[in-house]
């Protein structure tokens, strides 16, 4: 009986949603299947929206959990292993750890999709959670608990290309035909890409960070490129899992990074073969799609010297008098 007054609710709920996506400005999402919609001066797939609408009303953060925030296609599924296997480090070796065998997107679950599932991660003592949401869409409970966020940005040029092959990645698998580059980069320069605009994103974590630093870290993907080691050493310190004397002495802070490097990771089985999220509609990913080069500065060979000059132009103005360059 329960079970039919809940699915009931369900529906109700669901209709009501549908109802509310109907009446939001929309826009094409760079060939995707489905649209994006614009709520709160912020653009989300409905399935995303959905899911940021769903957290905001269940989720419970626990003091203990550290929360890793991001925009697309910036570094995410990098942080998730080098966070992953920082904090399990006494639990599993390199030949045992779950990296191996899972994609850093299941070992990680996303608050907007798995926010039911977490009471089994925090059976393990595993406190990682990721989020997409920006920051002004963060379900109350954490902010009210004090729990630790790592958010990581990157250059809008390295980002706007990431993305692009991203979603042209999910529409080839998906029989779609997506945008010609030219025309997604005037929608990202717009503010219309996933979860954007992208500036706005950046600029509400950068905020916070300086507000509450002993909270929140804030990274460029770029910094982590240059010194992961060191890097991974002040995330290991802010998470509360600082590496021993010791530890630094036998090399393990260097044996996560080589673990976690784009070449490793990229390179196992189950990041080349598979389905992320098979069986949940257009969410389904295949999961190569999720690792294509890493590289800083690779919009080099896809931007024009125009486009460069418009996002560089555009990155100066949005974050003017912020004290954050990007």
């Amino acid at each position: 009986m329960e079970s039919h007054i809940e699915k009931q609710n369900s529906d109700v709920l669901q209709k009501s949603f549908n109802e509310m996506i109907s009446t939001l400005p929309k826009e094409k999402c760079w060939g995707f299947p489905k649209d994006l919609h614009q709520y709160q001066g912020v653009w989300f797939t409905q399935r995303f929206l959905q899911g940021a609408l769903s957290a905001q009303q269940q989720f419970q953060a626990q003091p203990t959990d550290i929360i890793l925030c991001s925009s697309p296609r910036t570094g995410t599924a990098w942080l998730k292993s080098l966070t992953f296997a920082t904090i399990t480090r006494t639990l599993y070796n390199d030949s045992t750890t779950p990296l191996l065998c899972k994609m850093p997107h299941d070992v990680v679950p996303f608050m907007e999709f798995d926010h039911a599932q977490f009471s089994t991660n925090r059976h393990l003592g595993i406190p990682l959670l990721a989020t997409h949401l920006p920051y002004s869409f963060l379900p109350r409970s954490i902010i009210d608990s004090g729990c630790k966020l790592i958010y990581i940005c990157r250059d809008p040029k390295d980002t706007f290309v990431s993305l692009y092959h991203f979603i042209a990645g999910h529409c080839k698998a998906e029989n779609t035909q997506p945008f010609q580059l030219d025309e997604a980069f005037e929608l990202f320069y717009e503010g219309v890409s996933l979860n954007g605009p992208y500036w706005d994103h950046v600029l509400g974590y950068w905020k916070a960070s300086l507000e509450h630093p002993d909270k929140l870290m804030f990274l460029k993907y770029e910094e982590l490129v240059e010194d992961t080691v060191l890097y991974l050493k002040k995330i290991a310190e802010f998470m509360g899992y600082p590496f021993s004397s010791e530890e630094q002495q036998q090399g393990v802070p260097e044996n996560i990074v080589q673990l976690c490097s784009f070449e490793n990771i990229s390179g196992l089985e189950v990041n080349k073969i598979g389905k992320h999220r098979e069986g949940h509609g257009n969410l389904g990913t295949e999961n190569n799609i999720f690792f294509r080069k890493g590289k800083v500065g690779d919009w080099k060979n896809y931007l024009t010297t125009e486009m460069a000059q418009r996002l560089d132009q555009l990155t100066m103005q949005k974050l003017s008098g912020s004290g954050l360059s990007l």
